[in-house]
């Protein structure tokens, strides 16, 4: 709700900005409606009974959701019906994980998208052969084979991972010699890789498998693609992909609007639920903070009224996947400069770098190896972790 009582809107008074306390109204907002110079939640009132409808005026809107959480205690998204002219708008969305229409999922799966669900499953088994499941396996195998072997030496022998994909093989973004070289060190530690399997309905317990019919499990984890936010979706006026149904924008990150063909150069969006007209590229976390940083410089430039920057560039850094027993790979093959490869123990240190380089705070840099050193050394604590 606003911070201060809601504020009636008259279209011929000066425009000017006023804060509000976005979490109540952005949880539970249904529709947000926009026109110059103003926005409101209509809609609300009609999901949410005895709720206030209020009017928030401003000189420029910036809108940034997180992703749509799956779980049944999630609620709604923020929607928008249209978007007003004189308004400049953020779509910072990221995606949710698919369902594909697989029966049962939702119920039954639980999902690899935010910390809710690895909070779920730490105490805890994979539908996906992208580097998310990959990487899920073998940290549950590392898990399985020290720490539970030394407290429960005669249960861990029970415990099987299994890993399900559509696909002919496991990391199917990396090259060809580092997914035979994760496939082979996965069937030496005892995985199951199903490829060119698929799930057809999820019930308690089990799941159907089109090539082999029912398997039973302990605790299912669905980690595949990606689908369309609620948000984005209610989002009309501009162009999408016609496979991914992400919005089209130019290559300054303007979304490009479907009455015109042409980019609006108040309304920007990035991340997963954006792709670049003539550029399209991975929904990893590595393009979403490359045009993050990009997008931010912009808006500096334009709120202090320096001349546009260059167009937006991806610079490819690699790709990095953890698979056991402290062994990673690296691919740089499709990099613009050093290109190669790595794989093993000196990847997994360039995969341990990677992590500590992108903590924030210098707390977070003294306490995140301090951890992985005590691990190491007394093993992980597993009344807290």
């Amino acid at each position: 709700m606003p911070a201060t009582p809601p504020l009636p809107f008259h279209p011929s008074s000066p425009a000017r900005t006023d804060s509000a306390s976005p979490s109540s109204s952005a949880q539970n907002a249904v529709n947000a409606q926009t026109a110059p110079t103003q926005a409101s939640n209509e809609g609300l009132a009609e999901r949410n009974p005895g709720t206030t409808h209020f009017t928030l005026r401003y000189d420029r809107l910036v809108v940034a959701v997180g992703a749509y959480n799956q779980s049944t205690s999630s609620v709604l998204t923020l929607g928008t019906a249209a978007l007003g002219p004189a308004v400049s708008w953020l779509l910072a969305d990221g995606g949710f994980v698919a369902a594909f229409n697989v029966p049962g999922v939702k119920e039954n799966a639980y999902f690899l998208k935010d910390v809710t669900d690895a909070r779920a499953i730490r105490a805890r088994i994979i539908e996906c052969g992208g580097p998310t499941g990959v990487e899920f396996a073998a940290e549950l195998h590392d898990f399985l084979h020290t720490e539970v072997k030394r407290h429960f030496p005669a249960l861990h022998r029970f415990a099987r991972i299994s890993l399900f994909d559509v696909a002919p093989t496991i990391l199917g973004s990396f090259d060809q010699g580092l997914q035979t070289y994760a496939t082979q060190k996965f069937q030496r530690e005892g995985i199951r890789l199903l490829t060119q399997h698929h799930v057809e309905r999820v019930e308690p317990g089990k799941m159907h498998v089109k090539e082999q019919g029912d398997v039973h499990f302990g605790l299912l984890v669905w980690s595949t693609g990606l689908a369309p936010n609620p948000l984005v979706e209610s989002i009309t006026e501009v162009e999408r992909d016609p496979k991914t149904k992400s919005l089209i924008t130019d290559e300054h990150l303007n979304v490009v609007m479907q009455d015109t063909g042409k980019p609006d150069p108040n309304v920007w969006a990035l991340g997963d639920a954006a792709m670049i007209r003539g550029m399209p590229l991975p929904a990893t976390a590595q393009v979403a903070n490359q045009k993050a940083k990009y997008l931010w410089k912009k808006l500096n430039a334009v709120v202090k009224e320096r001349p546009a920057q260059e167009p937006f560039r991806f610079h490819n850094a690699g790709s990095l996947a953890y698979i056991g027993d402290w062994q990673a790979i690296y691919d740089r093959t499709g990099a613009e400069k050093a290109k190669g490869k790595e794989a093993g123990r000196f990847a997994w240190l360039l995969w341990r770098s990677a992590y500590f380089t992108m903590t924030l705070s210098w707390k977070n840099k003294i306490l995140v190896p301090m951890y992985w050193f005590m691990n190491w050394i007394f093993g992980r604590d597993m009344s807290r972790f």
